[in-house]
């Protein structure tokens, strides 16, 4: 056996030694806490509870907004949109009038679909080749926007997810234009290199046949989008959630029964030795509440199904909507997507600029949101 080959197995053979005794140390403390069969049971009710009361909720949010995106997006007015924030790329994003197709198709649906289109010849030729990277931070902020609010919404705080959005926006232009000043920074190349393509107003979405088929193919197509979007969120939420939940609240009033929805409060522990910061950042009155913007870094469907057990509790007023609006919306999940989608355009190797921009672009919609929050408060 090689050398080379030696050091590779001994090296893999660490990282498994490493990862048994992290998950089952994990486990062997949570287990010694609340005693392993109410751990297993609490495991299995809390996944079971949130794939009835809160997946299939989002599910259905998933299927009449998918249904609703198509429909506006069909008959053009996606387009029109589109015409009207045409003038605020350039100032606000360093980026050419027609990214802001770029985040109505994100916001409509979820991160991917700005990779799509910026494969797109016809769109992406207007980029810089910067500017086409920088993509991946701008439409990720907008990711699955408009299921997050009428979620929250439909859980009576309308006024303060759009006051949140606000804050996704502040969010998304300093995500953006940090990752564009860091990309120039390490290739500074890419910024006057231009991307080729074609023609702009070929980017059409537009099916063919009378309206009525229009209309029932726009609703049964973006439907079916939403049934795919809602099925692909029920991992995060059954196993990010469920881990979450466990780290974030205690025991019930009876002590440990195995019941849904018990934890060791971890979380809510650590959280409190810098409470000051969050009050002082994000207005959170309650240390738990940290537990939304941490799951939404990898899921921000996950980051949803926190928000019933918080409400039902009492933790949770306007402000913490606002702000779980924005930070939800700004990151969602872009732990987990930014470097497929990096990957994707070719350019991997800038996933950890991204990541750092995007990071601090998430912090600021979140602050931004909690004194836009304030600031309305006091009108």
């Amino acid at each position: 056996m090689s050398y080379r080959s030696l050091k590779f197995l001994t090296r893999r053979r660490i990282e498994a030694g490493v990862f048994l005794i992290i998950f089952f140390g994990t486990f062997t403390l949570i287990g010694s806490r609340m005693g392993l069969p109410n751990m297993l049971n609490t495991i299995m009710q809390t996944s079971y509870s949130l794939l009835i009361e809160t997946v299939l909720y989002i599910m259905g949010i998933t299927v009449l907004s998918g249904a609703l995106g198509k429909l506006l997006t069909e008959f053009g007015v996606v387009r029109l949109l589109e015409v009207l924030l045409k003038p605020l790329m350039k100032p606000l994003y360093n980026l050419p009038g027609v990214a802001a197709l770029g985040s109505l198709l994100t916001f409509l649906s979820d991160n991917p679909a700005i990779i799509s289109l910026a494969k797109d010849s016809n769109f992406n030729r207007y980029f810089k080749k910067y500017q086409l990277i920088s993509l991946t931070n701008f439409g990720t902020a907008f990711g699955m926007g408009l299921v997050v609010i009428i979620f929250m919404a439909g859980k009576g705080y309308g006024t303060a997810a759009f006051i949140g959005l606000i804050g996704a926006v502040v969010g998304s232009i300093i995500s953006t234009r940090l990752m564009q000043r860091l990309t120039l920074k390490q290739y500074p190349e890419l910024g006057v290199e231009q991307v080729e393509g074609g023609d702009e107003q070929q980017i059409s979405f537009r099916s063919e046949g009378n309206v009525f088929l229009r209309v029932l193919n726009s609703i049964l197509d973006g439907g079916k989008t939403g049934v795919d979007l809602g099925l692909a969120i029920i991992p995060g939420v059954l196993i990010i959630s469920t881990l979450v939940m466990m780290l974030t609240f205690g025991p019930s009033p009876e002590g440990y029964t195995g019941k849904a929805y018990e934890g060791v409060a971890l979380l809510p522990y650590l959280a409190g030795k810098v409470n000051f910061l969050f009050e002082w950042l994000f207005g959170f009155q309650s240390p738990e509440l940290i537990a939304f913007p941490i799951t939404s870094l990898g899921a921000v469907g996950a980051a949803l199904g926190l928000v019933p057990k918080f409400q039902s509790a009492g933790l949770i007023d306007g402000n913490a909507i606002a702000v779980f609006t924005a930070m939800g919306m700004c990151w969602s999940g872009y732990l987990s997507t930014h470097t497929a989608m990096l990957d994707s355009l070719g350019y991997r190797k800038l996933t950890g600029r991204a990541i750092v921009a995007h990071t601090v672009g998430g912090f600021c919609a979140g602050v931004a949101a909690h004194w836009a929050f304030v600031l309305f408060s006091l009108i």
